[in-house]
């Protein structure tokens, strides 16, 4: 008697599934297989078999097993289910989201469909949708550890980072033992900024999972975010050997390298970024940064251009080529780039800055810088909630001074930070500075000396750092960054503290309404420019500048012209002040001094020659130029060993480097503007006595430079006399300049204590 068929394949299947749980996947594959060649349409067989070719790693495979057995059996929701696994392991997740949706259907409160659901929905990029499915799973199984985890990480992406973290502590308190809940409320911490809380639970995800990448990729941003740059880098370099491919962790180890100096191994790893995924742009785009920070500028535009032909609509390539051509000279290119940066990146308020200080350079009127401050302003400042203050308000008490730089270091900056705050009244004034300084040095230890509280503040985001000045109780608040480069303008339109002024970065506006006050002279702004401001301007007694050159050497050397035979005019500004406005000037001085030569500062490459052409239009041949590249601050001093005379640049003048110019006996010749920035070198002349320098109009800057270039005595006279006047000047009076100052601030903590309103009791009846 012959064995029934059916029989016989239930046993096979049987003995397939006791194969297939013990274990013995080779044996139950081989039974399975069998069983479909004797009868292809057995649904049990083509889910089972379906499922060990999961197991197995034989994703097509279990996809046509799955996809037979749902088709076979429509009603069977496991099926379904199965499907859906099926296409998870081939990444289909929107197909596979809808395989799930159908074993829901047929039961709704199947708890690992609505999870398989939730982690389709997150990685077809809806978070949203895939919360509300971990949830409908967490009605049926409250406790699912993995459910909350992932519950966890769709609240993380969709920004509700409170929620997430309270879920993935949940997570990784009912399961501690599984490193991915502890890398996930890791992650979460840090986009938090809660770095402290985030690095132990990296840690434990690490002694879980020694080897795994994003461990230590989340490991070096927690450590990096807690100011351990060096320790961050371990971790970063772990995870790329973890990973030769991982592209995020070589971008933030070049970022890192390039944050502590070491920029040969951060240029190293950008390419390696770059290496490892050709079409994205992140390493171009850092590197392109890092080369024009080290003067690289034609190298710097080779990078960025090369990102833009991956990616068009790149906003951040648009905006750092938009830096690029502002340090070689093309102030029109440059801002047509961050014109288009914004169109592609409306809420980059970065961008806009830098459009918005670029115009400084082009504008000859100050109303078009204005009016794009007060764009930004709109766009960035009027949104945010200011605080509100409860500080003391006695009118003699020791008033609390915050100072906001990323530029406490070996900057120019520090050349008139510290000349004030040496003079500082800390009987009177509690000084307060807030420093975002990437790579600290010696004279971030000096300027750290003369405060009464130093706060190195460079992991805090905008919001943090307004409530740790909210928190100190700052009475004036001073930017001394505004829109220039590591700015901080969001923290002052969050108001931290309830007067706050604009002073030293350039004599111009922010056009942002929460800060109060700007500081002037009354030269930089003589009656009726006030309306060129969002703030209200403080002119202050002699000078806005108070300079320390904070050496001695080199000295004034002998006018170089009686050695050479030829007078050499110079100007050592950046090439981004050399408008066709001032080239047309000096042209029309180099044909009344035909012998005069010139010595200009200008990267080497590209900008040089293009330059040079510029030049040659407007009547200088290029055998009358020298160049020098960005140099150290002593060889850059000892180059006016070679000038004898400064043309200054319009409309934006020569600030820092004209008194680093004066300092070393060189004279200069200034056109004066109708903007702040334009009447800097009227500003300092001032205080030399020397105001026949400064010519109102394009004939009498040219009369001016060519009398002098002509006088060679009065030249030498100069040369041995200017370091002298410019001594005994307001210019260098730090304990002057520091009581004028202080005068302000009480000024204007007088004026806000009598405009602020009254609080009234209720009386008893």
């Amino acid at each position: 008697m012959t064995e029934d068929p059916s029989l016989q394949l239930n046993t096979s299947l049987q003995r397939a599934t006791e194969l297939h749980r013990a274990g013995n996947l080779a044996e139950a594959r081989r039974l399975y297989n069998e069983i479909l060649a004797a009868e292809p349409a057995h649904t049990i067989a083509l889910f089972r078999s379906g499922l060990l070719a999961l197991q197995s790693g034989d994703a097509d495979l279990a996809l046509s097993r799955m996809q037979r057995a749902a088709a076979a059996a429509p009603g069977e929701a496991r099926y379904h289910f199965g499907l859906g696994q099926a296409l998870q392991a081939v990444q289909r997740w929107h197909d596979a989201a809808q395989a799930f949706g159908s074993a829901l259907a047929l039961e709704p409160g199947f708890a690992e469909a609505l999870q398989g659901l939730g982690v389709s929905l997150q990685r077809d990029g809806q978070p949203a949708l895939a919360a509300d499915a971990y949830r409908r799973a967490l009605h049926v199984r409250p406790d699912d550890a993995a459910v909350i985890a992932n519950l966890g990480t769709a609240l993380r992406e969709m920004g509700e980072l409170a929620d997430a973290i309270t879920h993935l502590r949940m997570a990784v308190e009912l399961q501690p033992e599984v490193a991915s809940h502890a890398l996930n409320l890791g992650i979460a911490l840090c986009q938090q900024r809660e770095f402290g809380a985030a690095e132990p639970l990296l840690r434990h995800a690490h002694s879980l999972e020694p080897a795994n990448p994003e461990v230590a990729f989340n490991l070096g941003i927690a450590l990096n975010g807690l100011g351990r740059p060096r320790d961050a880098v371990d971790e970063y370099r772990c995870a790329t050997a973890l990973r030769p491919g991982y592209t995020d962790a070589w971008v933030n180890l070049g970022n890192v390298l390039a944050d502590i100096g070491d920029f040969t191994g951060a240029l190293a790893a950008y390419a390696a970024a770059t290496q490892s995924s050709p079409t994205s742009v992140v390493g171009l785009n850092n590197a392109g940064c890092l080369l024009r920070t080290l003067g690289r500028i034609d190298e710097a535009e080779q990078q960025l251009l090369a990102g833009l032909t991956i990616d068009p609509a790149h906003a951040a390539l648009h905006d750092n080529l938009g830096n690029v051509y502002k340090d070689s000279g093309q102030l029109d290119r440059a801002i047509a780039c961050f014109r288009r940066a914004l169109e592609l990146q409306p809420a980059s308020a970065g961008t806009h800055g830098n459009l918005a200080y670029a115009l400084s350079f082009q504008s000859a009127e100050p109303g078009p810088i204005l009016a794009e401050c007060r764009r930004w302003n709109a766009r960035f400042a009027a949104p945010l909630p200011r605080r509100e203050h409860d500080n003391d308000v006695a009118a003699d008490r020791r008033l609390g001074v915050g100072y906001v730089s990323a530029d406490f270091r070996e900057h120019c900056q520090s050349l008139f930070t510290l000349p004030l705050l040496a003079h500082h009244d800390h009987a009177a004034f509690e000084i307060f500075c807030y420093s975002s300084v990437k790579r600290p040095d010696a004279r971030t230890a000096r300027i750290a000396a003369l405060a009464d509280v130093w706060r190195d503040v460079r992991t805090l985001d905008d919001e943090a750092l307004a409530a740790r000045i909210h928190a100190d109780r700052i009475d004036i608040l001073v930017d001394l960054s505004m829109h220039m480069a590591d700015g901080r303008p969001l923290v002052f339109a969050r108001k931290p503290a309830p007067v706050q002024v604009a002073w030293l970065a350039y004599p111009g506006t922010t056009g942002i309404d929460a800060i109060d006050y700007r500081l002037s002279d009354p030269r930089l702004d003589p009656p009726g420019t006030e309306g060129d401001y969002s703030e209200q301007t403080i002119r202050l007694p002699d000078t806005f500048w108070c300079y320390d050159p904070l050496t001695a050497v080199p000295q004034p050397n002998a006018l170089p012209a009686r050695d050479r035979g030829y007078l050499t005019l110079g100007c050592l500004n950046n090439p981004c002040k050399l408008t066709d406005h001032t080239l047309r000037l000096w042209g029309a001085v180099a044909r009344r001094l035909p012998d005069a030569r010139f010595l200009l500062m200008a990267p080497p490459g590209t900008s040089r020659q293009l330059l040079l052409g510029r030049l040659a239009a407007h009547g200088i041949a290029g055998d009358r130029v020298a160049f020098q590249e960005f140099r150290p601050r002593a060889d850059y001093l000892a180059a006016y060993h070679d000038i004898d005379l400064v043309l200054d640049t319009f409309p934006y003048n020569g600030h820092t480097t004209s008194l680093d110019s004066l300092w070393m006996g060189v004279p200069v010749v200034t056109r004066v503007g109708q903007t702040s920035v334009g009447r800097a070198g009227l500003s300092q002349l001032h205080h030399l006595d020397l105001l026949e320098l400064a010519g109102y109009t394009d004939a009498a800057f040219i009369d001016a430079a060519v009398a002098l270039g002509r006088d060679w005595d009065r030249l030498g006279t100069l040369r041995s006399d200017l370091r002298r006047r410019l001594e005994r000047s307001p210019l260098m009076d730090g304990e002057r300049f520091a009581r004028h100052i202080e005068d302000a601030y009480r000024w204007m903590w007088r004026t806000y204590r009598a405009s602020r309103p009254k609080r009234h009791a209720n009386l008893p009846a």
